[in-house]
């Protein structure tokens, strides 16, 4: 089904069982590739717990690799890759990937699809259906519960895809280019989304996009690649409003972080 404009309504955001629990991600002088094809070289990056870490740069510059080093599915080349101080050195239901396809089974119910990690962490069958519709209804999709993917648009299983991740309690997400096949209105109420059912959960974001002005609105700090490095790492203003866009400190880092793009 297209993704259409749809306008997102999610229940009240109301603090998860592990708020506070976010996890500092840290990598010391690492060099990430595979074997034989580095792509990022002398990378130093310590992200907060709690944190919304936005990552942008050209097409090929090392944002997938970069977050599947963090997911723990590639190992660094050289240097330390870190969770809390201790070394990274596989995947962990710590650690919730998102991508661009919203990568459900097809054959399950959204609630079904968002029961998946906590079946997997053995919570009772009555839990986890409480749980998963709770999770349903915070992304604001109680009455489609019992569907299938394909009969739900785009958006929609964009916000089941975030429901699931969530519903682990991980401590960190780590999100590729989640909102990038959505039309302008159904991304931008997935940004509101994101930062609203995020508040009181603690968790840590790693989110890659190519969007700058995604980056800005959902970033607390934004990390800037290209030309094999992690060239920059600002601070991003704040309030995260959309009016903000105007203000004066974050059209100079806008103007900045575009022409570092060479856009």
């Amino acid at each position: 089904m297209s993704t259409s404009s749809e306008t997102v309504t999610a229940a009240p955001a109301t603090p998860a069982p592990d708020a506070g629990r976010g996890t500092r991600l840290t990598l010391r002088d690492t060099v990430l590739g595979r074997p034989g094809a580095p792509v990022l070289r002398d990378v130093d990056l310590d992200i907060a717990p709690g944190e919304i870490l936005t990552v942008v740069g050209p097409s090929g510059c090392g944002k997938s690799t970069l977050l599947r080093t963090l997911a723990g599915l590639l190992s660094p080349l050289a240097g330390a890759v870190e969770q809390d101080g201790a070394a990274l050195t596989g995947p962990s239901a710590d650690r919730a990937l998102v991508f661009q396809d919203d990568a459900l089974l097809p054959w399950r119910s959204l609630r079904a699809n968002v029961e998946l990690p906590l079946a997997i962490k053995g919570v009772a069958r009555a839990d986890r259906r409480t749980e998963a519709e709770s999770w349903l209804a915070r992304v604001g999709l109680s009455a489609q519960a019992r569907q299938v993917p394909h009969r739900v648009s785009g958006g929609q299983r964009q916000r089941a895809q975030l429901a699931r991740a969530l519903a682990g309690s991980p401590r960190a997400v780590l999100m590729d280019e989640p909102f990038g096949a959505l039309d302008a209105q159904a991304r931008a109420g997935m940004q509101d989304l994101l930062v609203d059912v995020l508040r009181g959960t603690g968790a840590t974001v790693v989110f890659v996009t190519h969007d700058v002005d995604e980056a800005l609105f959902l970033g607390d700090r934004v990390a800037l690649l290209g030309s094999g490095r992690l060239s920059a790492v600002h601070d991003v203003p704040r309030p995260r409003e959309r009016g903000a866009l105007d203000d004066r400190a974050r059209s100079a880092l806008r103007r900045f972080v575009l022409s570092s793009l060479g856009t």
